[in-house]
């Protein structure tokens, strides 16, 4: 039977179930989001070559000691003794200039985490890094999750900029 043969309350109820069947493959990516986008005096193949080698997250994020990979996944340690995140690269492009990836495990409060980090290019040979993400926060208040996740862009792409400073 089809759904145009089904009564209009069994129709509106699929659609319904449908819907909040939708709604939860929502959630599951994560229902928070932060963004962040920085103006960097360099063309775009000069910023992808410091920050596209997923594995080289700690050559320019100054809350990182290491970071060591292993296939896919790479296990960041966190300066200052405070453990490490361990995620996993989900896509990459050298073409698109971005790369995605998932955290794993770690000590920040979010869960359901995915993010993107992308170069393109700007005004006057300049280029435009932006970093988001989305997630669930995980022991904390929303505003919480999404003030840390911001704080972890802010200091990364601030040391982008200033790596080529002129």
């Amino acid at each position: 039977m089809t759904l145009a043969h089904r009564s209009p309350l069994a129709a509106r109820s699929l659609l319904a179930l449908g819907l909040c069947a939708t709604a939860g493959l929502a959630q599951a990516a994560g229902a928070l989001s932060v963004t962040r986008e920085v103006e960097v005096d360099a063309p775009p193949a000069k910023v992808w070559k410091l920050i596209g080698d997923f594995n080289h997250l700690d050559v320019w994020h100054p809350a990182l000691d290491s970071s060591t990979q292993k296939g896919q996944v790479r296990t960041l340690v966190l300066a200052g003794g405070g453990g490490s995140i361990v995620e996993k690269q989900t896509a990459h492009s050298d073409a698109k200039m971005s790369y995605s990836y998932v955290i794993q495990s770690g000590p920040l409060p979010v869960q359901h985490y995915q993010s993107t980090l992308s170069v393109k290019a700007g005004a006057a040979g300049k280029s435009t890094v932006t970093w988001t993400g989305q997630f669930d926060a995980k022991g904390a208040p929303d505003d919480k999750a999404k003030e840390v996740i911001q704080g972890v862009y802010d200091a990364g792409l601030a040391r982008v900029v200033a790596n080529f400073k002129k």
